[in-house]
């Protein structure tokens, strides 16, 4: 299934690193809605991943039909019922996360900033910008250096 570089993106952090177990679980939870998903009675070309054991990313095309406010707010009940399943935050905006080495660690905005502030987090360590809305943007600036990001304006008083 081809998706168009302008299909749109949701991604839901995890405030912690989900089991293999839950992982399987999930994607389960998510393929099932995914095949379902509709807005206003049509069929969206639609599909649901977890990266790095942490994010939730539903991806729709909007070539074949658009998402809706009702079709977003199906997707957000699902993301919550997940949350309260497996005991995890996905809708906290204040945590951060980035890379150390090919691990994901994900931390809090106080102890991101303390991080920043020790020179454990440089100008190039990787950081995650959720807010992506589009697949280009995911493959291209989800992951970037953090000197590239929304985040180091919000902490540069710390560099």
């Amino acid at each position: 299934m081809s998706f168009s570089p302008q299909s749109r993106v949701w991604i839901y952090q995890s405030d912690r690193k989900f089991t293999a177990t839950e992982e399987t679980a999930i994607l389960n939870k998510l393929a099932t809605f995914s095949s379902q998903w509709k807005a206003h009675g049509n069929e969206l070309l639609a599909k649901a991943e977890i990266r790095y054991d942490y994010f939730i990313i539903l991806t729709v095309d909007e070539s074949q039909a658009g998402v809706t406010g009702c079709s977003i707010d199906s997707s957000v009940r699902l993301i919550k019922e997940i949350e309260q399943e497996y005991h995890v935050d996905l809708f906290n905006r204040f945590n951060i996360a980035y890379k150390l080495g090919d691990e994901v660690k994900v931390q809090g905005k106080e102890d991101f900033e303390t991080l920043v502030n020790i020179k454990q987090i440089t100008q190039d360590t990787i950081v995650f910008n959720n807010m992506v809305q589009t697949l280009a943007d995911l493959e291209s600036k989800w992951e970037v250096p953090f000197k590239d990001s929304w985040h180091s304006t919000v902490f540069s008083h710390l560099l």
